[in-house]
């Protein structure tokens, strides 16, 4: 590309890497945005086809270049919304703002929706319930309590907060029978690496450009939901939940008479693996219930075992027990405990 190899010459990087990068954006353009995004399935498709472009993306570091961090911080610093052309030109003349702003920046999907998946396994547990999430963001995943519910499927279910509909309704496709109940939440908080708050415009305006340009009803779901939040905000901890002291701090805040849960609904596989083995050494050793929402493959002791191959979703799982495949941001639960 001619205004990405303009740029080539101040931003070195070593072949293996740039190939690195071409193959992860190949990846994401194959296996993950199809059906979610025709924009970023064509820019990915454009960085694996570029290797100019895909030397620029090489500045950033590792940890910091997944292909939705760098596209959403690109439109957030101005990037056109258009065919990839135009968008890796812009790339190759703000690439400096782009390494800057994506080194200091996480990939933090606070999906709202991502409580109807959790909400089967919270029905399992008796309340009163003090929640900590660990990657909390925003937080708005700590709420499930404050939205409105809609399943449909094999079963229609409708709940809803105790004082009515709630601004933030969650629709959900429920593929097998359920328990579902509204939990009773006393006491919620968070740990995150960098929290956002939900009553600051840059972090709002940050978390809705991490929506995926055609996703339909996202943007304005996760808004409501950043408003039920900043009404009553939160403690989140600016912390490393890995660091079993930091869990453990925290947890011993919860209120007396109710039950700790702690829910990492898609964070795990986040983790570098000593880390996230250290934190779920943690969690085992906590007086609490741990529900977790994980990729199939990511390795855990499941009993019963989880085939990655067949399982058909992510697994929600209360403990080492698997009890749902679910969609990663909660679009269909379907039972299997």
């Amino acid at each position: 590309m001619r205004g990405a190899d303009a740029a080539s010459p101040g931003a070195s990087a070593d072949d293996a890497v740039v190939a690195e990068v071409q193959e992860r954006y190949a990846r994401f353009a194959r296996d993950e945005a199809p059906g979610r995004s025709d924009v970023y399935e064509e820019w990915a498709a454009g960085v694996a086809a570029d290797t100019a472009t895909a030397r620029l993306l090489a500045r950033i570091p590792a940890t910091r270049r997944q292909p939705p961090l760098v596209f959403a911080v690109t439109r957030l610093l101005g990037a056109p919304l258009g065919g990839f052309e135009e968008w890796s030109r812009w790339l190759a003349a703000h690439i400096d703002a782009a390494v800057a702003e994506s080194g200091r920046r996480g990939l933090q999907t606070n999906e709202p929706l991502r409580c109807a998946a959790l909400l089967p396994a919270l029905s399992t547990i008796d309340g009163p319930i003090a929640l900590l999430e660990v990657g909390a963001s925003a937080g708005l995943c700590l709420y499930p309590d404050r939205y409105s519910y809609r399943y449909r499927g094999e079963r229609e279910v409708s709940l809803d907060p105790v004082d009515g509909r709630s601004s933030v309704v969650l629709e959900c496709e429920l593929r097998r029978a359920a328990p579902l109940r509204m939990p009773e939440v006393v006491w919620r908080a968070g740990i995150d690496l960098d929290p956002l708050d939900a009553r600051d415009s840059a972090d709002r305006t940050f978390l809705s450009t991490l929506v995926w340009p055609g996703e339909e009803g996202r943007a304005e779901r996760i808004a409501a939901a950043l408003d039920v939040v900043a009404a009553d905000p939160p403690r989140i901890v600016a912390g490393d939940a890995s660091d079993p002291e930091v869990l453990r701090a925290l947890a011993a805040e919860a209120p007396d008479g109710a039950t700790l849960v702690v829910t990492t609904p898609g964070v795990l596989v986040h983790i570098p693996r000593a880390a996230r083995d250290r934190l779920i050494e943690t969690l085992g050793a906590l007086a609490a219930e741990w529900i977790s929402i994980d990729p199939p493959g990511l390795p855990r002791p499941w009993h019963p075992p989880v085939d990655p191959q067949t399982w058909g979703g992510f697994v929600l799982g209360r403990g080492a027990r698997p009890l749902a495949a679910v969609d990663p941001l909660g679009a269909f639960v379907e039972w299997r405990a």
